[in-house]
């Protein structure tokens, strides 16, 4: 065969293992059938990358389940018009079916922007990877070969695909225990996104290794003959900290290269937990250590099931290094997370033992059915599994893991949903704290609690850190506050309809009923719960509030203008500014900056006293009130004909901007307008609520049809909800 489908096979028989072979043949014979045509940016067969992907997971020692959804992962993405989801159940059953479609990402799916899509892919990943672990293993050594072949794509695109490879899969990868992918993840991310930042790093190693060559085979040496005197049969490797490792600690601890103890580190592979400990007095005694630098991950072990002892001890040259001691089973878990847990049933069924090692996925599922909002669900990821463990006690001795910066509140609401409703303060290590208190490693933590609580506040939705306190604070306002939802709920919508005109009751209702019916809920009532309960963002249902409120207004009747009757002469004599004026020959004209009138606006002059002509927009507040007081000194004006402003002719235009209220707002609207070339000629704000701001910006602008543009530009700048148009 042309392609590398007999590295697989080669692959595979080295492991030993009972695959079947005929199907993982026919599965990889459909795809290269499907793929047939299809060539990567590296102009390589297509049919390429799915079989490097199954030579991964087979590393990883996954069934042959597996195997046939790493060949099969991208066909119904990418072969749609040639296969679809019955064929694939059909050929190869419901489990390699599952893989595959919890593989797929939602390009289906109509969204309203591309960060929608994104988040929904990974909750979808994620909801997947609850049913069956397997989809993880093979997302991940999908995501390892495409950072491998990386180069072959556009820069923006290295630097996308880094990027999320960097804050999604590499942090995944050390939840799940898998430390030799989290490393080369890392690495390779870093090399795209600071490639000068990788190269220093690189240098300082290749340098200071240099330098001291022979140190880790002498030190392995000592070691082992100390380890002989005792009796302790044990492996023994030698390794450099990792790029990544190091660039992290240099770059974001602000160390220096020489500050970093553990650049190298000696790992000891012994036979039992209690030759661990044997160990550790042994290489205590051959070295002096440095204090504060040990740590016991074997009766503590970590959130993802790491356990070894770590200690940085001075070698006889002076130089430092970190020694792991792990038992075998250990390090294979240390290597590859629960991957290592694998178990063969029958040949090719594999089964999990997923208990305690899963209960994050199942939790984190649990949680994603209280909120509708994906942007929810992917705050959790970052908090609940992509952050640094916290090790806490309770009063009885129990070791309770949190993610950092948890506080009380996301403790309570980890023992138990009745301890955290009925909390009414909280002690660390015998002193009574707030219940906003951030938690430390060490510290004994108990929670003090009332019959006569009435619950949690509203306030600990936005304190608590954990997906599962804030879950279940949602869970309790839903069950037992529905009234005073809808009360708050309303408060929210109503203030951000007024953003957008004059509202009575029976336009909200209106507007929230067709919005809530489109989201799946029988009434309005359903939605100001789910808002005032915090089920879903109002930032996430404004855009279709709004919609909805502005179709309501436009499908009325609209109001009765006064009709203006304007003395023209036939002769049009005067060109100002692109403005013709019937009538009056030679008078200067002025554009009123009550409305700020734009080329391409309907307008009408207004005779002034001593100051010639005033311009307005036929709709300005100003003319609609006076036209009948002052019919005879309105006169006909008119942009001359195909006039869209001379290339030196600007026109100032105000804009009234909804947006939130964040410290870099302004920065990012004036970034915006200065790419366009748009001048500023004045800004000020003002608060419009809790967390919103008004910014009243006038801006330069040519036309009617620019000042579109412009809007439509400043639309996009994350955080800006509304923009009007409004006066001086």
């Amino acid at each position: 065969m042309e392609d590398n489908y007999e590295n697989l096979v080669s692959t595979l028989k080295d492991l030993g293992k009972n695959y079947n072979f005929e199907k993982i043949q026919q599965a990889y014979e459909y795809a290269a059938s499907l793929h047939e045509g299809q060539f990567r940016k590296s102009g390589e067969k297509y049919i390429c990358h799915p079989i490097s992907v199954a030579c991964i997971v087979a590393e990883f020692g996954l069934d042959t389940d597996s195997i046939c959804a790493a060949l099969l992962h991208d066909t119904l993405e990418d072969c749609a018009d040639k296969t679809d989801v019955e064929t694939i159940k059909r050929l190869f059953g419901q489990q390699v079916y599952e893989l595959v479609e919890g593989l797929t990402k939602l390009v289906q799916i109509q969204f309203v922007d591309k960060e929608d899509m994104h988040m929904e892919s990974l909750r979808k990943m994620f909801l997947a990877m609850a049913k069956d672990v397997r989809v993880i293993f093979i997302k991940l050594a999908d995501r390892i070969h495409n950072m491998r072949t990386l180069a072959a794509q556009p820069p923006e695109k290295q630097r996308r695909i880094a990027l999320e490879t960097m804050h999604v899969y590499a942090p995944l990868a050390h939840r799940l225990g898998m430390q030799r992918v989290k490393q080369e993840l890392e690495n390779l991310s870093l090399s795209y996104l600071d490639p000068d930042g990788f190269k220093a790093v690189n240098d300082d190693i290749e340098k200071r290794y240099g330098q001291n060559k022979d140190f880790i085979e002498h030190t392995k040496e000592s070691i082992l003959n100390s380890m002989n005197d005792y009796h302790i049969k044990c492996d023994i490797e030698g390794r450099v900290k990792s790029v990544y490792s190091i660039y992290r600690k240099m770059f974001m601890q602000k160390k220096t290269f020489d500050e970093i103890y553990d650049f190298y580190a000696v790992r000891l592979i012994v036979d039992t937990e209690l030759e661990c400990y044997t160990a550790l007095g042994v290489i205590h005694e051959l070295y002096n250590t440095i204090p504060g630098r040990f740590k016991d991950y074997i009766s503590i072990p970590k959130a993802n099931n790491y356990r070894s002892l770590h200690t940085t001890v001075i070698g006889k040259d002076g130089v430092p290094f970190e020694v792991q001691i792990r038992t075998w089973e250990m390090h294979h878990v240390a290597e590859f997370g629960i991957a290592a847990h694998w178990k063969y049933k029958s040949g090719d069924k594999g089964g999990l033992d997923i208990d305690q090692k899963l209960e994050w996925i199942t939790k984190l599922v649990e949680n994603e059915s209280s909120t509708a909002d994906p942007e929810d669900f992917i705050d959790a990821l970052k908090i609940d599994i992509f952050s640094d463990e916290t090790f806490v006690f309770t009063p009885s001795g129990d070791v309770i893991t949190l993610p950092q910066d948890s506080n009380c509140i996301d403790f309570a609401y980890h023992i138990h949903s009745a301890v955290g409703n009925k909390m009414i303060g909280a002690k660390v290590n015998g002193v009574i704290v707030p219940i906003d208190r951030e938690l430390h490693n060490g510290e004994i933590v108990e929670i003090i609690t009332s019959q006569a609580s009435k619950g949690p506040s509203r306030d600990w939705l936005k304190i608590a850190k954990t997906s599962d306190a804030k879950a279940k604070i949602r869970q309790w306002f839903k069950k037992e506050k529905r009234d005073d939802n809808i009360i708050a709920g309303r408060e929210e919508i109503l203030s951000e309809l007024k953003k957008y005109g004059k509202v009575t009751q029976s336009d909200m209702d209106q507007v929230v009923e067709a919005v809530a019916t489109r989201n799946g809920m029988t009434c309005a009532d359903d939605m100001y719960n789910m808002i005032g309960y915090g089920g879903i963002s109002l930032s996430k249902i404004a855009i279709k509030l709004k919609d909805e409120f502005e179709s309501l207004i436009a499908s009325r009747e609209p109001e009765v203008v006064p009709e203006i009757t304007l003395q023209t002469n036939a002769k049009a004599s005067k060109n100002n500014g692109g403005v013709i004026v019937d009538g009056q020959d030679g008078c200067s004209v002025k554009f009123a900056k009550c409305c700020n009138p734009l080329p391409g606006d309907a307008i009408v002059g207004f005779i002034t006293k001593g100051f010639g002509i005033s311009v307005h927009k036929c709709d300005c507040q100003n003319v609609l009130k006076s036209v009948e007081e002052n019919k005879d000194r309105f006169v006909s004006v008119e942009w001359a004909h195909g006039y869209t402003s001379s290339k030196n002719d600007s026109y100032d235009a105000m804009l009234k901007i909804y947006a939130e209220d964040r410290i870099s707002m302004l920065a990012d609207i004036s970034m915006a307008l200065a790419d366009m070339k748009v001048s500023i000629t004045q800004v000020f704000t003002q608060k419009h609520g809790p967390d919103d701001m008004i910014i009243n910006i006038a801006v330069s602008c040519k036309n009617v049809e620019h000042l579109n543009a412009i809007i439509s530009r400043l639309r996009g700048i994350r955080g800006v909800f509304n923009i009007q148009r409004g006066n001086s």
